[in-house]
Parts: C-alpha cells; sequence; structure tokens
C-alpha cells in the first residue's frame, strides 16, 4: 500500500465520519464531525500502532526476555535489508502474529505466545518473514490506521442511539437506525479496502526472506487449525482489527462469513507450494 491508497482511505473515512455526523445532526453535526475526523486522522496516523498494540496487551521484549524470537527477527530483518522492528508478545494461547508501525523506520511486530508456543523454529521464521514483508511493502500504515479508524466509526454509530429521539436530527428515527445498522457494515467493508492480495504478496516476499515457502505454509495450516479451537479475547473485543493478523482471529466464531479479510488458507498454501516447485497435493 504506497500513500497514494492511504490518503484515499484516510479521505473516504472523513467523508463517512462527516455523514454520520450530518444524520445527527444537520450541517452542524457534519462540521463537527470533520473536526473529530481531522484530527482522528492525525492523531491514527501518529498513534495508531500504539493503539492497536495496547488494545491487544502487547508487551514489548528485549533479547534478553526472548532471546531466540527477537534474534530470529533480527537476522529476518537483515535478509530483508530493514530497519529491526520492535519486538513485541501478547500473552494469548491462540497462535497468531501482526505487524504494525507507520514505516519500516517505526515498525513492530508482534507474535502471541500461542504461537511461540505452538510452531516449530522453522515456522515461526516464515511468520514472521511474512509480518516483515508487510513492513517492507508498506502495508502496516493502511492496516493499522484502517483498524483504528473502522473502530471509531462503530463507536459513533453507537453515540448515535443516544440522538435517536430527536425529531430535528438530518435523519429523523429511521435514519438513526439506518445509521446504527449501516454503519458497523462499512466499518467490516473498509477492512476489505486493503485487498486480500496483499496477503498473497507479504506470502511471497515473506517466503524469499526466510528462503524457505513450506515453512511458512506449514505454519499457516496450523495457525488456522489453532484459530478455529482458541478464542482470541483481544481480538473478539475489537474485530476491527482482525484484518492486520496472518490469520483471522475470529475464525472460533465464524465472524468473517460474510466480510472475510484474510484469502483462503488452502490457496495461500498452494501458492507456497507452486513458489517451492511442490504439487498442490504433496504436503507438508
Amino acid at each position: 500500500m504506497n500513500m497514494t491508497k492511504t490518503a484515499i482511505l484516510l479521505a473516504a473515512m472523513t467523508a463517512l465520519f462527516m455523514g454520520i455526523g450530518f444524520m445527527i445532526g444537520g450541517e452542524a453535526g457534519a462540521a463537527i464531525a470533520f473536526v473529530i475526523a481531522a484530527g482522528m486522522n492525525v492523531f491514527a496516523y501518529w498513534n495508531s500502532d500504539k493503539m492497536v498494540l495496547r488494545m491487544h496487551g502487547a508487551r514489548e521484549v528485549t533479547e534478553r526476555e526472548a532471546p531466540n524470537y527477537v534474534r530470529l527477527v533480527q537476522r529476518l530483518a537483515e535478509n530483508a535489508n530493514l530497519p529491526m522492528p520492535r519486538t513485541y508478545i501478547i500473552e494469548t494461547a491462540q497462535p497468531n502474529a501482526f505487524a504494525t508501525g507507520r514505516n519500516p523506520e517505526n515498525a513492530a511486530v508482534a507474535a502471541t505466545t500461542g504461537l511461540l508456543n505452538m510452531l516449530t523454529p522453522e515456522e515461526l521464521a516464515g511468520v514472521m518473514a511474512h509480518e516483515l514483508a508487510h513492513i517492507k511493502n508498506r502495508d502496516t500504515l493502511t492496516m493499522t490506521v484502517t483498524a483504528t479508524l473502522a473502530g471509531a466509526i462503530s463507536m459513533l454509530a453507537n453515540f448515535a442511539f443516544f440522538f435517536g429521539n430527536n425529531r430535528n436530527n438530518a435523519g429523523g428515527l429511521i435514519g438513526t437506525l439506518g445509521i446504527m445498522i449501516l454503519a458497523p457494515m462499512a466499518a467490516a467493508l473498509v477492512q476489505m479496502a486493503i485487498s486480500r492480495t496483499r496477503e498473497y504478496s507479504a506470502d511471497q516476499l515473506g517466503a524469499e526472506i526466510c528462503g524457505r515457502p513450506m515453512w511458512l505454509a506449514s505454519a499457516l495450516q496450523r495457525i488456522e487449525s489453532g484459530a478455529a479451537r482458541i478464542d482470541n479475547e483481544a481480538a473478539e473485543r475489537n474485530p476491527a482489527t482482525a484484518h492486520m493478523f496472518i490469520i483471522n482471529p475470529l475464525h472460533a466464531h465464524k465472524r468473517d462469513s460474510l466480510f472475510s479479510t484474510h484469502p483462503a488458507t488452502t490457496n495461500r498454501v498452494a501458492k507456497l507450494k507452486a513458489m517451492a516447485g511442490m504439487s498442490p497435493k504433496e504436503g507438508p
């Protein structure tokens, strides 16, 4: 994702904010919403990564605290010709990971304890290489800002409930009910504004960074199996961040059936097998 696409996304989110503000309070509401949205855009650019990490209770670790994990990320970052990102651990049994940050110089990677405990060192290398690929492709700014603003839109829609009985609002009761129903759907669709092809691209580059496509293929299958069995409570509380993870953390409750933010794992594995020169029916 380049800066132009990020600007388009932020403009669309601002327009949606203003539309909701107009429905709640007419022209004055739209003006107030514009000021709030402008402030949030600036704040999200500089702070959305910190907010997302905080949402998931991520804890920054050093080489002294997690030597194998940090050294692995450092080695892979060198392979990718990237600055060393900050490394975080999330205390949850569900295996998963994501990357965040407005640019490679201010990036971070986060892995769950479930991921670190469940995967082999080779599989973990594949996963972290995938996350570094997102950083190198500059996906992380759009991913993180989208998560922050999509969540804010849902909150604004809930806020509209308290003004539903105001006969002077622009849309009346029907308009307010429409906001409450459609705005969260729009927030979910925003997650799809980032093309699913970014995952394929990160898979491909990640396989090149770690040098073994099948390490990532095996990891994806293991993570998907774990996500289907183990809840990620922080992700359930903040579903707008689901698209940031390597595998949808909401699989346990099938919330992605309508607005899937990830391509099918079987398709991703098939592409990685093709990179490794294997038949789709072969292992791992």
